[in-house]
């Protein structure tokens, strides 16, 4: 196709939330709940592992830093559809929409990785518990998150930016409540087979991969903790890492659904339905099945309620 004839798109319609006018109020208030709640309590925990001494372990840096992933992924996302509720139309610059899917991968990416860290850590605590002060040291944590935020960072930008590069001509709308890729490539004038592909295949190294290792590294906790003797033992350790084995399973399960499975698998009704999931009910749920499941968090949070109860009425 001639470029010159091309006419590119300098908007975007985000025809995915489209709701009844009678109840636009109650979803509006839905969500912005969700978005208060997320973000506080995922500052909760940033604040809780920053300031208290009994929370400085590599386990809860790791966690924290899990918590930024999920400011990122839900203010990159929600804000935008609040708008579109309140104001009954969702139109973006395209410069904006792309910069929300970059934000959207650096948020994703960076999750997976950091939930395959933090399986390291609980395999290297159970498993090779002689050996976890050794690894697990301050500098090694440190090595490793700025390795996923760097790696986050760099390819998805590399990513993005091919993609910015191609000829958009319309229909300047796409069926979904936020942009993310695919509905994207679907608006380009050329050929996308090769990036989609190449796209797939990232997918696979990000979503797959980590996944299976975070699965290899839980059938070594599994074997370690039936050799524990005693029950109680058993189910003290197996505590210590199920909040996030559920994260992992919640997680992981709904990107296997939404990018791995064959389109043809499922409606694109489900897969809408599926994204909401993991980008707006995934940060608000990991930081209470993490601090409700967590005796250490409760103790803190116990302590400082007792602190400013005492200092209020001295």
């Amino acid at each position: 196709m001639d470029e010159k004839n091309i006419t590119r798109i300098s908007t975007i319609h985000l025809l995915g939330l489209q709701t009844p006018r009678i109840i636009k109020y109650w979803i509006f208030l839905i969500l912005l709940l969700i978005y208060c709640v997320s973000v506080s309590g995922n500052l909760l925990i940033i604040t809780l592992v920053s300031y208290s001494k009994s929370l400085h372990s590599p386990m809860y840096f790791l966690l924290s830093q899990l918590s930024i992933s999920d400011i990122l992924l839900i203010t990159d996302v929600l804000p935008n559809m609040l708008h579109a509720v309140l104001m009954e139309e969702a139109t973006l610059s395209f410069s904006n929409c792309i910069s929300q899917v970059y934000f959207f991968g650096v948020a994703g990416m960076s999750e997976c990785l950091l939930l395959t860290v933090m399986s390291y850590d609980r395999y290297l605590a159970i498993c090779k518990p002689l050996h976890y002060t050794l690894k697990m040291n301050h500098q090694f944590c440190w090595i490793t998150v700025i390795t996923c935020w760097a790696l986050s960072i760099s390819i998805i930008f590399i990513s993005i930016l091919t993609v910015s590069q191609l000829p958009f001509c319309g229909p300047n709308s796409i069926d979904h409540f936020f942009c993310d890729l695919d509905p994207i490539l679907k608006i380009s004038c050329s050929d996308t087979t090769i990036i989609q592909s190449a796209f797939t295949m990232l997918s696979v190294i990000v979503v797959v991969i980590p996944f299976f290792i975070i699965l290899i590294s839980y059938v070594y906790i599994i074997i370690t903790i039936f050799e524990i003797p005693s029950i109680d033992g058993r189910q003290k350790v197996f505590s210590t890492c199920s909040s996030h084995l559920t994260v992992v399973f919640i997680y992981f399960g709904t990107l296997f659904c939404v990018y791995l499975v064959p389109r043809r698998g499922h409606s694109w009704n489900i897969s809408k339905f599926l994204s909401l999931f993991y980008t707006i009910v995934t940060p608000l749920m990991n930081p209470i099945i993490y601090s409700l499941r967590n005796k250490d968090f409760k103790e803190v949070v116990r302590k400082y309620i007792n602190l400013s109860a005492n200092s209020v009425q001295h």
